[in-house]
């Protein structure tokens, strides 16, 4: 367990898990000073472990809890589904019951996955789900263990695509593909948007702040929101702008050509969503916010990752 003290005499306390991930490094990049930090993450905290969920935010008694920990690899939840249950659904019921227990207030990151994406329009909360995978399946039900569980205090934030420093992402692949060949074939029939990382944590504090603006007779607007950056692309299109960026920023690329290509093309044993562009209308109206457009969030995460390259 590791404190992030604030010199803010008047703290709250979050309870960060999943530590050690991508999105938790860009949460703990953009935590507000009146907050404590104490992160946990495998192998000393396992969260499928109730007792010890229970037990460790009971003696702690956070005002938030951040669950950042999820089993995605999306195709290895086809051969783990037990896993991907325990994990993403079962252990997401843990936190819950802990954070009733304790009157805290849990942030859930869920995903675009427990959608059907056989629609073409963007999708609301109050869409009907219909998971096609694994993955979406489990990450459905820890969403449902929350709901049915009593809390009220809860923020479940869908989200899609997501990319960030620190992590496997889908930028860090196209840019090590970019430099190894002269061609690359990428799904251009699955369409969606991306998500930086910095963002999303961003959405995070500012659905909280809407906990700690709130006077006491005015009913804080909890529940399921969607999050992605602003517009939609496909793979492909995505891979596109991605290399085009890049070289603007002066990366050698061995890259001539990237070709669309289509889903069946490139199978892979969990089926995406075809669609799966999210309405952050909910989102906007709760807190006011902007949202960038992924070109927008990708030209600060390729710029931000050459200025941490040139200070290596």
């Amino acid at each position: 367990m590791t404190s992030y003290p604030s010199p803010v005499t008047l703290h709250q306390k979050i309870v960060l898990i999943g530590a050690k991930g991508m999105l938790a490094q860009a949460v703990l990049a953009a935590v507000p000073d009146h907050y404590d930090v104490c992160c946990f993450d495998l192998p000393d905290f396992d969260m499928t472990n109730r007792g010890l969920v229970l037990s460790t935010l009971s003696d702690l008694c956070p005002d938030v809890v951040i669950n950042c920990a999820a089993f995605t690899n999306v195709d290895g939840c086809e051969s783990q589904k037990e896993m991907a249950t325990r994990v993403n659904g079962t252990a997401v019921g843990h936190l819950a019951e802990a954070a009733l227990a304790i009157d805290a207030t849990l942030v859930q990151i869920s995903t675009d996955y427990v959608f059907s994406g056989n629609g073409k329009t963007p999708l609301r909360e109050d869409e009907p789900v219909g998971p096609q995978s694994a993955y979406g399946r489990s990450k459905l039900l820890g969403e449902q263990a929350i709901i049915t569980s009593g809390l009220e205090k809860y923020f479940i934030l869908r989200t899609s695509w997501l990319y960030g420093p620190g992590g496997n992402n889908f930028v860090e692949t196209i840019l090590r593909l970019a430099k190894e060949r002269d061609q690359i074939g990428i799904v251009a029939d699955q369409i969606g948007s991306p998500t930086y990382t910095g963002d999303l944590a961003d959405a995070i504090f500012n659905l909280l702040k809407l906990v700690t603006s709130h006077t006491s007779h005015v009913t804080v607007p909890y529940g399921l929101y969607h999050f992605s950056n602003d517009g939609a692309c496909s793979w492909y299109d995505f891979a596109v702008e991605i290399v085009k960026q890049a070289r603007k920023n002066g990366e050698d690329l061995k890259v001539k050509k990237i070709s669309p290509i289509g889903t069946e093309d490139y199978p892979l044993p969990a089926k995406r969503p075809a669609y799966s562009v999210f309405s952050k209308q909910k989102y906007q109206l709760a807190t006011g916010a902007e949202i960038p457009s992924w070109q927008e969030s990708l030209k600060r995460y390729l710029g931000k990752r050459v200025l941490d390259t040139d200070q290596i």
